[in-house]
């Protein structure tokens, strides 16, 4: 099997993460803010929008693993997210919306797949655009 068609474990791992994580915020969305020692939040509901969304990514990431020189779109996608997430974290901790505490999932959920990601986009874009001789 030639390593275009062997799929992106990288995808296949953040697919999984983001599924897990996706629907643990679904089926039980106070366990974040229980954690992080943060008010329950009056609306659950939009907490477990977020949830699904998350969820959503990782069919998306599950799709690219396949082909991300194809589907590379996704991943940027998926990336864009994993940095605006970190620095709306910073902008909620500096406004004391949130505790210090809640920002151990942005090393799970973001900070971790910034190389991984970064190297599959860069490979898609060498791919597109190859060097000419």
């Amino acid at each position: 099997m030639s390593s275009r068609n062997r799929p992106s474990w990288i995808l296949l791992a953040a697919a999984v993460y983001n599924i897990v994580w996706g629907a643990s915020v679904v089926l039980f969305p106070d366990w974040f803010f229980l954690f992080a020692g943060m008010e329950l939040p009056v609306y659950p509901e939009i907490w477990q929008c977020v949830g699904m969304i998350v969820g959503v990514y990782g069919l998306g990431y599950g799709i690219a693993a396949w082909d991300p020189v194809r589907h590379w779109p996704i991943v940027l996608v998926g990336l864009l997210g994993k940095i605006l997430g970190p620095i709306g974290f910073v902008i909620a901790l500096v406004e004391g919306t949130f505790t210090p505490r809640a920002g151990l999932t942005i090393l799970t959920n973001d900070l971790v797949w910034w190389v991984p990601f970064t190297l599959l986009l860069w490979r898609a874009y060498r791919a597109h655009h190859p060097r000419k001789t």
